[in-house]
């Protein structure tokens, strides 16, 4: 039995993830976190789309998804801060002492707890190797660089272990 051949945008990305990695971070002036988190999104993305979906200019394709994602995650905090604005001046023009409540409903802790719940569970099911990478980068915050030093293996290897991760994880995230 063989394995599933891998989508074709995934080992462009795999080529150009440095390169992605390196357009994200002039855009967003070196915020390590949103580059990773971009870049994982990317991931995501690029593995969900079926196998057979054509593009002509994989390199190209990837950038173009990429900046969405950076213009999506822009307006969405944009939007954020404009209702919290509005919600402040409300208040303050109706003489509510009440700033904006940031804890959320009993309904999103439980369901939260729950998601938390099947993330720890399908963590445990991940392959050692593949599961200390995850830890110590997501939870130790180690830099994938640092990780393939650690371990003596190479970079490439980490970021494969990480994708796995998260492929996994994504998909047992869901109810």
């Amino acid at each position: 039995m063989t394995a599933p051949a891998a989508h074709p945008l995934v080992a462009a990305y795999l080529e150009q993830r440095q390169d992605l990695a390196r357009f994200c971070r002039a855009r967003l002036g070196g915020a390590s976190g949103d580059v990773d988190d971009l870049l994982q999104d990317l991931y995501l993305k690029v593995s969900a789309l079926p196998a057979d979906t054509p593009v002509d200019n994989p390199r190209a394709f990837l950038f173009r998804l990429l900046s969405n994602l950076m213009l999506d995650r822009w307006r969405s905090g944009q939007r954020a801060a404009a209702r919290d604005s509005a919600w402040r001046q409300i208040n303050h023009q109706t003489g509510a002492v009440e700033d904006l409540d940031d804890a959320p409903s009993a309904e999103a802790v439980v369901a939260s707890r729950e998601r938390l719940a099947r993330l720890v569970a399908a963590l445990e099911t991940l392959p050692h190797k593949t599961r200390t990478i995850f830890r110590l980068h997501k939870f130790d915050g180690v830099s994938y660089a640092d990780i393939a030093s650690q371990l003596d293996i190479s970079r490439s290897s980490v970021e494969k272990h990480m994708m796995e991760a998260l492929r996994v994880l994504a998909r047992k995230a869901q109810p």
